[in-house]
C-alpha cells in the first residue's frame, strides 16, 4: 500500500449559489409560490405588495393605458376592462369568473327556460353532464337511457330537445349527425345536408365530380355546398372553458412594437417586493444577546441573499430578452414565419455567461408580444442550413420553411396538386434545402394533407 500526495483544482458550489440557480429557471407561478414560502419561514423578509393604495392604482392605470396604445393586440381588451365599474384598475388581472363561457351552464340554463315535465327535464340535465368537452355525446343513448333509468323514447326526446339549444351541434353522437344539426339551422342546405349524411368519405377527398353525379347536381353546386359544410364548428363545445379551472399563462416579458422601435418591459407587477425587516436590523444592532444576535445574522444574510438572487434572475433574463428581440426582429415585426435559426449559444455568446445559465433563464418562461404569448424555448431553433444566425448568409430555421411549405401548397393547382418531392425541389430553388421526409413531416405537422387529400377531381 502506498501513500501519494498531490495538488488540484476543484470547483465546488456553495448553498448560496445552488439556490441562486434554483431561482434563476423558475416560471413566474414557482417563483411567486418560492417567495410567499421564504416570507413566512424568514421573519427577516418583509413582503410589500404592489398597488394597494389609491396612488400607486393610479400610477398603474396610466401605464396600463400606455401599454393599451401601444399594443394592438391589447387595445380591445383594455377598452373593455376599462369600461367596467370599479376602482381597482387591476380587479380583472389574473380572475376569472368560474361560471363565465362554461358550456354545460350555457346549455343548461336555456334547457330550465322551457316548460318541460319533471321527468323530460330530468333526462335532459342527464344529457347534457354527459357531454364531452366538444360538446358531443360519447355514449349510445341505449347506455344513457339505461343510466338515467328511463325509457328509451324519453330519452330521445330529451335528446331532441337538447340538440335543438345553442351552440348548434350540441348533443351529437357523430361528425354526420353534428354537421347536419347545424345545417338544418341556414336556410338552402339541402344538398349540403345530404353530402353530410351520406358523402363525408369522398368530400375528405375533394371527389365533387362524383357527389355531382350520385346527387343529380352540377359541380358548383357540389363545390358550394361542401365550402358550406368545411365552415361549420364540428366541435360546438371547443369554444368554451373546460369544467376544470383554467391556469393562465402570466408572461414574464412584454414586447411593446412602437412605429421606429421596440419596447422590453418586466412583468414586475406579478411578483410583491421583498424587503429586509428595518425592525429586525435595529434589534441586531442594539441586541446584547450573543444567540440572539447569531440568529438575526443569519436569517439577515439569507434574507438578503434571496432578494439579490431574485434581482438577478431578472437582470440576467432582460439581458437575454434583448438579445432574442435583436437576433429575432424579423418575428416580432412580421410574426410567425420569419423565425432564424438561434442557439443557446448564440445568446450566451452575447450576453456573456455559460449557455447552462441561458438554458436556465429560459426555463418556464413566457414572453407576449403583438403575435401572442410564446415560451422563451420556442423562438430556439436550429439551423437548416450553413448559414450563421444574424450573418450574411443566415440559414433557414423550421419556422421559415414550414412558412415556405404552406405559401407553395395554397398557390398550388388543386387539380395537380404538388408532390413531397416536388415541393422538396421547389423549396431548394427558393434557398431553403430539405429532405422530401422532412417536407412531408412538416406538412403533417401543419395538418396538410398529403397530394392524395387536397386533390380537387373533375
Amino acid at each position: 500500500m502506498e501513500l501519494n500526495m498531490s495538488m488540484k483544482q476543484t470547483q465546488t458550489l456553495s448553498p448560496q449559489m445552488m439556490q441562486s440557480m434554483e431561482i434563476l429557471q423558475m416560471g413566474s407561478q414557482e417563483l411567486l409560490e418560492y417567495i410567499e414560502n421564504q416570507v413566512q419561514e424568514n421573519p427577516v423578509l418583509e413582503m410589500e405588495e404592489k398597488y394597494t393604495g389609491k396612488d400607486e392604482g393610479v400610477d398603474l392605470q396610466r401605464k396600463l393605458e400606455w401599454l393599451e396604445s401601444t399594443d394592438a393586440q391589447n387595445r380591445v381588451y383594455h377598452q373593455q376592462d376599462s369600461e367596467d365599474d370599479g376602482t381597482d384598475p387591476v380587479s380583472n388581472y389574473g380572475n376569472a369568473d368560474e361560471t363565465e363561457e362554461n358550456l354545460y351552464l350555457y346549455v343548461l340554463s336555456q334547457l330550465e327556460l322551457l316548460d318541460l315535465e319533471p321527468e323530460l327535464l330530468e333526462a335532459g340535465r342527464f344529457l347534457v353532464e354527459s357531454l364531452n368537452q366538444n360538446g358531443w355525446l360519447d355514449e349510445p343513448l341505449e347506455d344513457l337511457a339505461v343510466q338515467m333509468e328511463k325509457p328509451l323514447d324519453l330519452a330521445a326526446r330529451a335528446l331532441e330537445i337538447v340538440q335543438s339549444l345553442e351552440p348548434a351541434g350540441v348533443g351529437a353522437r357523430t361528425l354526420s349527425e353534428c354537421l347536419v344539426l347545424q345545417l338544418k339551422r341556414r336556410e338552402d342546405s339541402g344538398l349540403a345536408i345530404r353530402i353530410a349524411q351520406d358523402y363525408l368519405d369522398p368530400l375528405s377527398k375533394n371527389r365533387y365530380g362524383f357527389i355531382a353525379k350520385a346527387l343529380g347536381a352540377t359541380q358548383e353546386q357540389v363545390y358550394a355546398a361542401c365550402e358550406l359544410i368545411r365552415s361549420l364548428n364540428p366541435r360546438p363545445g371547443g369554444g368554451f372553458a373546460a369544467r376544470e379551472n383554467l391556469i393562465y399563462i402570466n408572461p414574464d416579458i412584454f414586447v411593446v412594437n412602437f412605429p421606429d422601435h421596440f419596447e422590453l418591459l418586466t412583468n414586475d407587477y406579478f411578483f410583491p417586493t421583498l424587503n429586509v425587516s428595518s425592525y429586525y436590523c435595529r434589534m441586531l444592532r442594539d441586541s446584547k444577546d450573543d444567540e440572539v444576535k447569531d440568529y438575526l445574522v443569519n436569517k439577515v444574510r439569507q434574507a438578503k441573499w434571496v432578494v439579490r438572487s431574485i434581482e438577478q434572475r431578472r437582470s440576467t433574463l432582460m439581458q437575454c430578452a434583448e438579445v432574442m428581440l435583436d437576433l429575432q426582429e424579423d418575428f416580432f415585426r412580421h410574426g410567425p414565419g420569419h423565425l432564424k435559426p438561434m442557439s443557446l449559444a448564440d445568446i450566451a455568446q452575447r450576453v456573456g455567461v455559460h449557455e447552462s445559465t441561458v438554458s436556465r433563464t429560459v426555463k418556464d418562461k413566457y414572453l407576449q408580444c403583438s403575435s401572442g404569448v410564446y415560451p422563451l424555448s420556442y423562438f430556439f431553433s436550429r439551423s437548416l442550413g450553413g448559414g450563421v444566425v444574424g450573418g450574411p448568409g443566415d440559414a433557414s430555421s423550421p419556422d421559415t420553411a414550414k412558412a415556405m411549405l404552406k405559401k407553395l401548397i395554397t398557390e398550388e393547382d388543386k387539380h395537380k396538386p404538388l408532390s413531397d418531392q416536388k415541393l422538396c425541389e421547389l423549396m431548394a430553388k427558393d434557398g431553403c434545402e430539405i429532405s422530401r421526409r422532412t417536407v412531408a413531416k412538416y406538412r403533417d405537422e401543419l395538418g396538410i394533407p398529403s397530394t392524395t387529400g387536397r386533390k380537387q377531381y373533375e
